[in-house]
């Protein structure tokens, strides 16, 4: 069982619980995980069981027990979902993930996701993380379509994990964005943090608490006042392809966040590449996958050949 122990500040003061944990608490994967928690007895305020509603105090120490199975057997199910399995070995996998499948339980959604879909079809996967998210190493939104990868084992996964914080893991993205893009060529190079007025998301922010975030965009093709670029991000912000695109005014299509919902049918943004020194034979390798065609359908007027 993990321990968590918390001291509210002055600044905290009269926060519902659940809201004051989804807050602090970073290593939960969301609000109903915590509220769950609460409701199971595992959240105390000065050594009483506490309710969600309960209005939080400075000085007040919240302590949470996480057990380790906490959720798994009743709620993370493995499920026959298929998979589009890009690339396989004895450590890793990458899968070419669709657009609307989450990456691992989170909002009160405990099936349908890649975990499920991982836990069927794996034997083993790494967990270093906690156990709703088995082999994930990194995470692709909900709506993103394309390339993740999956780690089998826990030396495979911290080798990735290294990579990927050192931002040596070479990425590129396409999306259709809204306008026609001026520059064939450009960065965004503006740090990002979180929207104070709307907790689910993210903006450009010059505080203490943005972090920085630099994006490479390149034009592939111009049509209808809708752009095809390709997208190569350095830093792996959350939202981070989004809050950037929709600053230098040209958001995605299809995106309810930060542009327009009704824009294209879906968010239309693919991971279509990913490039890392796999971690047991240290040799570069780069994986590439097809620009869905619903993007080349709107800017070329046919399929991928």
């Amino acid at each position: 069982m993990a321990i968590h122990h918390f001291k509210v500040a002055v600044d905290d003061r009269d926060q519902r619980l659940d809201i004051y944990l989804t807050e602090h608490f970073s290593k939960a994967p969301s609000r109903s995980f915590i509220k769950k928690l609460i409701d199971h007895g595992h959240v105390r305020v000065n050594e009483v069981i506490a309710k969600a509603h309960h209005k939080v105090a400075p000085g007040e120490d919240i302590i949470v027990d996480v057990p380790e199975d906490f959720l798994t057997p009743q709620y993370i199910q493995p499920e026959n979902i298929p998979l589009d399995i890009f690339y396989e070995d004895q450590h890793l996998l990458v899968i070419n993930k669709p657009s609307g499948m989450l990456v691992h339980p989170a909002q009160n959604i405990y099936k349908g996701t890649l975990v499920n879909a991982l836990l069927h079809y794996a034997n083993h996967l790494s967990d270093v993380n906690d156990s709703m998210r088995p082999g994930i190493v990194h995470r692709l939104d909900q709506e993103t379509s394309g390339l993740i990868l999956v780690a089998k084992d826990n030396i495979t996964h911290t080798r990735l994990a290294k990579q990927f914080k050192r931002h040596e893991v070479r990425k590129q993205y396409v999306a259709l964005v809204e306008g026609e893009v001026e520059f064939d060529e450009g960065t965004v190079d503006v740090p990002i943090g979180r929207d104070t007025k709307h907790r689910e998301k993210k903006t450009v922010a010059f505080d203490k608490s943005a972090k920085e975030a630099f994006t490479r965009y390149k034009v592939l093709q111009r049509h209808n006042d809708v752009t095809l670029v390709a997208l190569f991000p350095k830093t792996g912000r959350t939202h981070q392809l989004r809050v950037h695109m929709r600053y230098i005014k040209h958001p995605i299509l299809g995106d309810s966040k930060y542009g327009k919902k009704n824009s294209f049918s879906r968010l239309a943004l693919h991971a279509k590449s990913i490039g890392f020194k796999h971690p047991m034979t240290k040799e570069y390798v780069e994986f590439s996958s097809k620009v869905p065609d619903e993007f080349l359908t709107k800017v070329y007027g046919k399929e991928n050949r």
